[in-house]
């Protein structure tokens, strides 16, 4: 017979974890995950000849991120974008105007007076974005169309129309404009440890702008940023090394999806350009705060079986991210991709990785940890609620209740 695994509260999942070089002892490895949830104010009010496109934190969104936090436990903030140019999708607060600065702050405030930490992602959308909603040419590493000629962005124009990717031909970045964007990324990075974040979270995953960068299918560049797995990493690595220098590296983080599929991403020679792209990381910032990534066969767009068919035709049929593991070492090692309240446990003790990463199930059940601690039941989400904006902005957003507060609890 096997060992026993542990499970709740005698699990490692409730033991302590170092992040940041040692200066965040976090109390129990249940991080939130970043989840965007378009809950944000508009700037002012739109109108067809002069639509809103930029969006502010508001008490609502604070209120989020309070429940959730824990006396030494982590939150990883929603995709916050750097730039106008680069935010995504209605509702989704940035970052570059001082009205979003103060917006976040109440945030931050907030999660700290539960005693808990907070990373800002910074989140850029490339060409996973439509000009109509930004006002801005959408920008991509090279000039290619999107390869489903019927897709539509998921939001429609501000008059109402429904948008086709394949309609928007984005603008290549020249290499004067890639610089720009990432001193763009510095000045939000910057802001953000300014107004009290504890750290900040590149997203470089996901099919947005950085992986689109690592991306074969959409980095067709010639130039030092493109053309091999070790110039397609030259962006990503130019970028974090210059939000290191910006912010220090020990308050500096990252997000990799190395099998992701999402936003039209099918790049190959996957080990190559991210196993390059993480041992350049790890030789050039030993004391990155944490590393993320998204586990292998877990896809936002397919199920685990579908998923499983393009690793397969990859030759990655039984792949992990052991290799990621190996190559980081003693970097603090997260991960995501699904976990609950059967399937979280024995992964910290067996070495795998550090700290798992909840998503839907934390939208759910604000008291997620203290579930998982004592082995309560977990509430179901509501999937039509992930993504605003919405008239009724707090449902499926902060009126989920503590299981304490339910009838026939055990508290």
């Amino acid at each position: 017979m096997g060992s026993q695994i542990n499970v709740g509260k005698d699990s490692k999942l409730f033991e302590p974890l170092a992040i940041a070089n040692g200066k965040i002892t976090l109390k129990h490895r249940v991080v939130l995950a970043p989840l965007t949830r378009n809950r944000g104010t508009p700037l002012h009010a739109s109108t067809p000849e002069n639509p809103n496109r930029i969006w502010v934190p508001n008490d609502l969104i604070a209120d989020y991120y309070a429940q959730r936090a824990t006396d030494g436990g982590l939150l990883i903030s929603e995709g916050i974008p750097p730039s106008l140019e680069g935010n995504a999708m209605p509702g989704v607060p940035g970052i570059f105007l001082e009205e979003q600065a103060k917006g976040w702050k109440k945030v931050v405030d907030a999660v700290h007076a539960k005693g808990a930490y907070i990373y800002a992602q910074l989140w850029h959308s490339g060409r996973a974005n439509i000009p109509q909603l930004t006002g801005t040419p959408i920008v991509a590493p090279s000039s290619i169309p999107w390869d489903d000629a019927n897709e539509c962005f998921m939001y429609p124009a501000p008059d109402g129309t429904p948008v086709k990717y394949s309609d928007q031909l984005p603008l290549e970045l020249t290499v004067d404009h890639i610089k720009k964007t990432i001193q763009d990324y510095c000045a939000a990075a910057k802001t953000a440890m300014e107004i009290g974040f504890d750290g900040v979270e590149l997203h470089g995953g996901n099919g947005y702008l950085p992986e689109q960068f690592l991306s074969s299918n959409i980095n067709k560049r010639t130039d030092e940023y493109g053309g091999t797995p070790e110039k397609r990493c030259k962006f990503v690595l130019d970028l974090m090394a210059e939000l290191a220098a910006a912010i220090g590296e020990d308050n500096l983080a990252i997000r990799l999806s190395p099998f992701g599929l999402f936003n039209q991403t099918r790049s190959e020679q996957r080990l190559e350009t991210w196993g390059h792209l993480c041992r350049e990381l790890k030789k050039s910032h030993p004391k990155l705060s944490y590393v993320s990534f998204i586990e292998p066969r877990y896809e936002q767009i397919f199920s685990e079986a579908e998923k499983q068919k393009f690793l397969n035709s990859w030759g990655l049929a039984k792949v992990d991210l052991s290799m990621f593991r190996d190559i980081w070492g003693e970097t603090p090692f997260f991960s995501a991709g699904g976990f609950d309240h059967a399937t979280s446990w024995g992964i910290i003790e067996s070495g795998r990785y550090d700290a798992l990463l909840y998503g839907r199930y934390f939208i759910s059940n604000p008291d997620l940890v203290e579930r998982l601690r004592n082995g309560w039941p977990l509430a179901q989400y509501d999937r039509s609620r992930f993504y605003g904006p919405f008239e009724d902005p707090a449902t499926g957003f902060t009126d989920y209740p503590a299981y304490s507060m339910k009838k026939g609890s055990m508290v």
